[in-house]
């Protein structure tokens, strides 16, 4: 048991969880919380508070942001509004098939640094561009390329789901997400529909997949004789979120809609009456 906070380097940003250590920050307040380019200002969007988890993995907080260090914040967040700026220039300049999805911006240590991240639909020749963009900006600059799922985690959004994306928010690394997930829910192989925003299958399908592996793997088959409190007939549906299956009995052909452990094989049936 221990305390945490949550914090956000960008407004509706993805959450980072710390120690707050003798510091008490409340909601709005500015933290230096570490990173690997030093302490770096971020904005309290849950503030301290006790919980059940143990906490002693969790980083602490450098301090409260203080005036100097809100000032250093200003000055990045210019230089990276200027850095987007002209990479947006030089990119049209240059005709290439790149787009421009953050900017980052490092003052201090060996020298000023500035890294923009873009997408392409392929590898792209942009040593010019950097030698144009160095010139420009007065300082190294570098170019990394993200993967469509990488783009979605920076740029953030909403989700078909209404909620804000799983990758900007909660999510630490994206696990293997296949067709045969969504087949395995019985949901409509849409591309719109089984498609997150970016471009690929919803991490999503990977949260109940394990549920449905395990009901289809101890439910009765669809088609198969079952026994029922209500007697005897045939698998025709089932239904994961209940743990149910339906079963259309012999006696009237009606259909009726029972719990998993309620409905036993033939055999199953036989060897409880004996």
């Amino acid at each position: 048991m221990g305390m945490l906070c949550a914090v956000s380097f960008n407004r509706y940003g993805r959450l980072y969880y710390f120690d707050p250590g003798e510091l008490t920050p409340r909601v709005g307040d500015r933290v230096l919380v570490p990173t690997d380019d030093g302490p770096e200002v971020a904005e309290c969007v849950w503030g301290a508070q006790w919980v059940s988890e143990d906490t002693t993995g969790f980083p602490r907080l450098a301090g409260m942001a203080g005036e100097g260090a809100l000032e250093r914040d200003g000055l990045v967040r210019r230089r990276k509004a200027e850095a987007k700026v002209a990479a947006k220039k030089l990119i049209r300049e240059h005709d290439l098939p790149m787009k421009v999805v953050a900017v980052d911006h490092v003052p201090d240590g060996a020298g000023p640094r500035t890294t923009i991240y873009f997408t392409a639909p392929h590898r792209v020749d942009f040593r010019a561009l950097v030698r144009d963009l160095g010139a420009t900006l007065r300082c190294r600059v570098e170019l990394r390329q993200l993967s469509a799922r990488d783009s979605a985690r920076v740029q953030g959004g909403i989700g078909s789901c209404g909620r804000d994306l799983c990758c900007a928010t909660f999510l630490t690394d994206f696990e293997p997400v296949t067709i045969r997930m969504a087949k395995d829910q019985d949901l409509p192989l849409n591309p719109l529909r089984i498609s997150g925003a970016c471009g690929r299958l919803m991490c999503c399908l990977k949260y109940e997949h394990p549920l449905y592996q395990k009901f289809h793997a101890e439910a009765p088959a669809v088609g198969a004789r079952v026994e029922t409190d209500q007697g005897a007939g045939r698998v025709v549906g089932h239904s994961v979120p209940r743990d149910a299956v339906g079963v259309r009995l012999d006696s009237d052909g009606s259909r009726c809609s029972c719990s998993r452990a309620s409905v036993r094989g033939p055999r199953q049936a036989h060897e409880s009456r004996g």
